[in-house]
Formats: structure tokens, C-alpha cells, sequence
């Protein structure tokens, strides 16, 4: 099968690593796969890689440039591939897709991977809400969308979207690449305990909540917490958090086996955010043996729920960390527990393998109706 994949390659977020991961387990599996993505004008295409005039293109959404409909269209033509399947950006040309693909008779899928508040939350009056507001229409002319728990897919029927096109494939995660394993962090920090945080540094992420958390509850001088990302917040909170609170700022690590070693390095992930999807950063830490706290936004609640971590409400993060912080320093064999339920977890439910079989199932399902034709 010839699978037309149109995602992300940079700057670096979940959707690329989703993208990334994904494609290179289909290539392993015998999959033609060819990868379209927005780009300067003047990078040239490959055997394997194709790409589109972008005017603008940020974590969150992409501007395409002149002509990028005209260009997707004459590379499909061009390519025949048995499938299109998009990993949204967040761009105008994707409402234009299932147009396209309906004129050449080419089934396409999507993954809708917009983050989204935990229930009970005024979620109604968001700006993630508009978007999923903006995308349903849009949604239900696509032949599947794959969403990452049933609280996304409840919303999308809530918005219009039919049922039979949904598809829940939550993220997955390599278990042989991110598993727990021997590393020397702790003393090159000189740390008895390590905290850490990935992601981006912004407002929808709260990691202010976490910071002024550790603060208040003065987690002495063999407690550390490691920052490991960067964004518009990273300048303002490094000025206010810093080693003297045992605060350390790692900022963007480009190198995944870097980021490994951090994990496998550490005691114990904290997700504070406001807004998620299905965090793959969670689901990394997780496979690591890490115990890992989040908040219930999005779907991170129900990875972590019935033990396999701790579960923070979204309202209120703060008060809740200052208590649990130091609940997990002191207790290691608490913290083991954890560990060891968070990646029997993964396990269970999160690896890429239970991904790309449920992902060839629904290509075999949307490729068979024009197969027959």
C-alpha cells in the first residue's frame, strides 16, 4: 500500500514526532510512504519527501503560501497513492483536502490532534473550543479522523461530526527506545531526587503553577527540577525560578537519546497543563518507569487513571503540587510503585505496535470501497 502522509517536519512539537514516529514504523512494516510538508519554496523534493510553499509555519499553526492547493494537487496526481492521510497543522488547505482528494478518488484520513480542556471546565468559551467548533463541518466530509480518547470524540459528535467516522487510536510510544534504564544524572546534579518537566514553556502548559509550587514548598537542596523545553514564557520564569530554588533550565533538547537519558535519569514527570491533547511527553516518561503526575486535561487523565500515576485537577494545580512534591521526594519506594504501574500502562494500552495495527486496520477499511469499485 501507498500512503501520501501530510504532516510536519519542523519546528519541533507533537505533531512532528507523532508524524515522524508513525511514518518511520510504517516504512519498517513494508509501506510505500510518501511525505508531504510545508516548506521554504526552494527545497527540492526526494524519492520520499515532497513539499509545499509555506508562508508561515509555528508549533501551532501553519500559513500556506501561494499556489500550495494547485501544488498538493499535482503531487497526488503525480504520486497515486492508495491513501491520503493527514496529520492536521492547523492550515487553511486543510478544508481544501477533502475536495482534492474526492476530485482524484483517494480516501483520506486525518488525525485531529488540537488540545482540549478537562471536563467539567468552562471549555465552551476557549479558543480550543473554537477550533474544534471551526473544524467539525469540515471533519465530517473526511472518510476517517482519528482522535485519541473517547472525551475527543464525544465533543466532535457533540459538534456534528458522525459517529462512524471517528476512530479512537490514541498515541504510541516505541517501548524498546523509551524503557527504564541505568544512568548517572543524579550524581552529576548531586541530586537525591529528580522532578522533570518537557514540553513547551507557555501559558497553556501552566508550568508557573508548577514553579511557584516548588517554591512554596521549599524542596531543600537534594530536590531538583529540570525544565527541558523552551517558548514565549522561558525569559520571564527563568528570571523568577533558578538554582538557588534548585530550578534547572535545559531549555530545547534536539538529540531524542539526550532526552532518553534525562528520563531514565529522573524520579518523577510533572504535566501541569491546562489544555492537552494525549501528551506523548506523558506517555514517554511513562515507558521510562518514571511516576508521573498530570492533570486531567485532555486524555492525559484517563492514561494516568485506576493507579498508573497521579491525577491533578486542573483547577487549583498549584495548592495541589505544594502538597505532593514533597510526598514524592521523601518516599522512593511510593515513587517505584508509580514507576513501575506507569510502564506496565504504556504496555497495556500506549506502545506504537498497538498503534500502527489499529492504523493498518483503518487503511485496509477506507482503501476496500475503492477497491471494489
Amino acid at each position: 500500500m501507498h500512503i501520501a502522509w501530510l504532516g510536519k517536519k519542523s519546528p519541533f512539537c507533537g505533531n512532528v514526532t507523532y508524524s515522524r514516529e508513525v511514518t518511520n514504523a510504517l516504512r519498517d512494516r513494508g509501506y510505500q510512504v510518501s511525505f508531504i510538508h510545508f516548506a521554504a519554496n526552494n527545497q527540492s523534493d526526494s524519492d520520499q519527501e515532497f513539499s509545499l510553499p509555506c508562508l508561515y509555519k509555528s508549533q501551532i499553526y501553519t500559513l500556506p503560501g501561494p499556489g500550495a492547493s494547485q501544488t498538493l494537487l499535482r503531487t497526488l496526481q503525480k504520486l497515486r497513492p492508495d491513501v491520503v492521510h493527514a496529520s492536521l497543522t492547523l492550515s487553511p488547505l486543510d478544508f481544501s483536502l477533502p475536495e482534492i482528494c474526492a476530485e482524484l478518488g483517494i480516501p483520506l484520513v486525518a488525525t485531529f490532534h488540537p488540545p482540549f480542556a478537562a471536563r467539567g471546565l468552562n471549555f465552551a468559551s476557549s479558543t480550543q473550543f473554537f477550533t474544534y467548533q471551526l473544524y467539525a463541518p469540515c471533519l465530517s466530509n473526511y472518510d476517517r479522523v482519528i482522535v485519541f480518547s473517547r472525551l475527543q470524540q464525544d465533543l466532535l459528535v457533540r459538534l456534528g461530526v458522525p459517529l462512524a467516522r471517528l476512530c479512537i487510536i490514541p498515541n504510541g510510544v516505541d517501548t524498546d527506545r523509551y524503557s527504564p534504564g541505568w544512568s548517572n544524572l543524579k550524581s552529576e546534579l548531586n541530586a537525591a531526587c529528580l522532578f522533570i518537566y518537557q514540553g513547551r514553556i507557555a501559558l497553556e502548559k501552566n508550568v508557573e503553577a508548577l514553579l511557584q509550587a516548588w517554591k512554596r514548598a521549599e524542596m531543600g537542596n537534594r530536590a531538583k527540577l529540570l525544565m527541558v523545553g523552551n517558548g514565549p514564557l522561558s525569559a520571564s520564569l527563568m528570571n523568577h525560578y533558578g538554582p538557588e530554588q534548585g530550578v534547572l533550565w535545559l531549555g530545547f533538547v534536539a538529540q531524542e537519546q539526550e532526552r532518553i537519558r534525562l528520563l531514565q535519569g529522573s524520579d518523577v514527570f510533572v504535566l501541569p497543563s491546562l489544555v492537552e491533547g494525549l501528551s506523548l511527553s506523558l506517555l514517554e516518561a511513562m515507558a521510562c518507569g518514571l511516576a508521573c503526575m498530570a492533570t486531567d486535561a485532555g486524555a492525559d487523565g484517563e492514561v494516568l487513571e485506576q493507579g498508573a500515576g497521579i491525577v491533578l485537577s486542573s483547577r487549583g494545580v498549584a495548592t495541589q503540587l505544594r502538597t505532593l512534591l514533597p510526598l514524592l521526594a521523601e518516599q522512593a519506594e511510593f515513587r517505584r510503585i508509580l514507576g513501575t504501574k506507569a510502564r506496565q500502562r504504556v504496555l497495556e494500552r500506549y506502545t506504537l505496535n498497538r498503534n500502527l495495527d489499529r492504523l493498518e486496520e483503518l487503511y485496509a477499511e477506507v482503501v476496500r470501497p475503492v477497491c471494489s469499485r
